[in-house]
């Protein structure tokens, strides 16, 4: 093994970290954003959750979450 080469994918992993934490910075100041304008953050994380599952699971996650509500009396 090849102490540059080792180096060179530490430095582009630790490159690619920085690039994720600025991300996930840009990501707070758009919730931030959104909460001043009178939206619901929790509402917002809940629907881009729900945007990820594909149709099939989406509709499985939303039966099944109106089931367990019928059941629980809510």
């Amino acid at each position: 093994m090849e102490n540059g080469q080792l180096q060179t994918y530490i430095d582009r992993i630790e490159k690619l970290n920085e690039q994720v934490d600025e991300l996930k910075a840009d990501i707070r100041e758009i919730y931030a954003e959104a909460r001043g304008a009178g939206f619901d953050v929790k509402a917002i994380r809940e629907v881009i959750k729900l945007r990820k599952l594909d149709p099939a699971d989406r509709q499985e996650f939303n039966f099944l979450r109106e089931e367990y509500s019928k059941i629980l009396g809510l």
